[in-house]
Formats: structure tokens, C-alpha cells, sequence
């Protein structure tokens, strides 16, 4: 097989005019300008969540140790004490 055969054109035909191509085109000038390109559903930074999470955030960059998970005497294992 040689590099010179034709093969059939794949993949998806391009429209001009569509609005997935006025989309693509809009997308691809905001990444040439440098700005940011959003998805997804908004965070509000009001939110407990992220007070939380910025509050890690905070100690983790204080040099807190992060510990993971329940901790130690909670009411699983307090119940189980009792229980026994």
C-alpha cells in the first residue's frame, strides 16, 4: 500500500454557518485572546463548602497537619465501648 491512495473523508462534516461552528470559532478566539474558558456549574465562594474548603486551604498552608477520615472517639466506635 502506497502513501499516494485516497481513502473516503471521516469524521464529523463541517457546516459553515452552524452555530457549532460560530461556537468553535467564539471558543477558539477567547483561547487566542488568553481568556479563560468556563464549564461546569459555577462555585459560590458564600457557600459552607467552600468556607470549609478555604479554611483547609488555609492550614494546609500554614503547615497543619491534614488528618483524613473520622477521628479517633467518635460516636461508631464510642457505641461500640459502651455496647461490650
Amino acid at each position: 500500500m502506497s502513501n499516494t491512495e485516497k481513502s473516503a473523508k471521516r469524521g464529523r462534516p463541517v457546516i459553515e454557518g452552524s452555530a457549532r461552528q460560530a461556537k468553535l470559532a467564539n471558543k477558539a478566539t477567547k483561547l487566542a485572546n488568553g481568556e479563560t474558558i468556563s464549564r461546569g456549574r459555577p462555585s459560590n465562594p458564600t457557600s459552607k463548602r467552600q468556607a470549609r474548603l478555604s479554611a483547609q486551604a488555609a492550614r494546609a498552608a500554614a503547615g497543619v497537619e491534614i488528618k483524613v477520615g473520622r477521628p479517633k472517639g467518635s460516636k461508631k466506635e464510642a457505641t461500640a465501648e459502651v455496647a461490650a
